[in-house]
């Protein structure tokens, strides 16, 4: 446990510095959105393209993978959807709880920390995992929150979510770099060298972008918050290893790196939607820095134990 938790360590010490630095003042908050806009459309896709361009469809594709993964998060998304009912919360308040409960921050934190930490074959699963939490949980908040305020379903709904999927830099980088290995194509050597060196930029500019983001979210409804930070770093793994382990049996190496992402802290991009929609922004601001706090703790631990896969 210890050695690991030293070898993550660094990773969220680079949150922290972003933190301090956000905090302090030192790099205000348009700083931190055009950093988060320069590893999201630049860096994060680099690395990306540079991985899926070295990888087949068919190795990525697993059935498997994808019902395990949806399964376990699928329960603990039904299960914050029910505790949120329960609370009498509107529909709308409901999905952005239940969003907070299974979508992990994969693409800033998992994708290069994993890498390192488990080795870089662990690209494909992340990468399946993050299509799955892009394509299938990203569009549905939408539909529910639209649907919810509308009371019914508009086509003009469903063209917005797939408007949102292309335009999304992750989603189209992988697509991409798939396409160019399934060409066959070899990436020319000034090519490889201009991907390695912006992809490089992805791992320090997203963790430092993710501690200075931080810096602005408030702590309030802690309560809350705290469920849904338990529902994030503790249920949702083991829902998940469930899933991969037991349910659907998934090869043993790719279920630990379904079951690292599945305890990642909960991502930014939930709290993007809800400012967007409207729909509980501190309460989503909360859980972010409650799960990302204990996630020090937790991460290091469910990587220790995935590692012996």
């Amino acid at each position: 446990m210890l050695p690991v938790f030293l070898e993550t360590l660094p990773f969220f010490a680079l949150i922290g510095l972003g933190y301090v630095a956000g905090r302090s003042g030192f790099f205000p908050e348009d700083a931190t959105a055009w950093l988060t806009r320069f590893v999201f459309y630049f860096a994060l896709s680099a690395m990306l393209f540079r991985f899926s361009s070295n990888l087949s469809l068919g190795a990525l594709f697993d059935w498997n993978f994808i019902a395990a993964y949806l399964l376990g998060s699928g329960a603990i998304y039904l299960l914050a959807t029910g505790v949120a009912i329960a609370r009498r919360l509107s529909v709308e308040e409901a999905a952005i709880e239940a969003q907070c409960a299974v979508i992990g921050n994969v693409g800033f934190l998992g994708i290069p920390m994993l890498t390192l930490l488990l080795g870089e074959q662990a690209v494909g699963p992340v990468m399946m995992v993050l299509a799955c939490d892009l394509i299938v949980f990203g569009s549905l908040i939408v539909v529910l929150i639209t649907g919810g305020r509308d009371g019914r379903m508009r086509p003009a709904v469903l063209l917005s979510v797939g408007r949102g999927l292309v335009k999304n830099p992750m989603i189209m980088s992988i697509l991409a770099g798939l396409a160019w290995s399934a060409l066959s194509l070899p990436i020319p050597g000034p090519m490889e060298s201009f991907l390695t060196t912006l992809g490089a930029a992805a791992t320090p500019g997203a963790l430092f972008a993710i501690g200075a983001s931080l810096a602005s979210k408030s702590a309030e409804r802690l309560a809350v918050a705290g469920w849904l930070s338990f529902s994030k770093l503790v249920l949702h793994p083991a829902a998940v290893a469930l899933g991969a382990l037991v349910l659907f049996p998934v090869d043993r190496y790719a279920a630990g790196v379904m079951i690292a992402c599945a305890s990642l802290p909960v991502a930014g991009n939930v709290y993007i939607l809800a400012q967007h929609y409207g729909v509980a922004p501190h309460r989503v601001s909360a859980s972010i820095l409650v799960s990302t706090a204990f996630s020090i703790v937790t991460v290091s631990t469910v990587i220790a134990w995935v590692a012996q896969f």
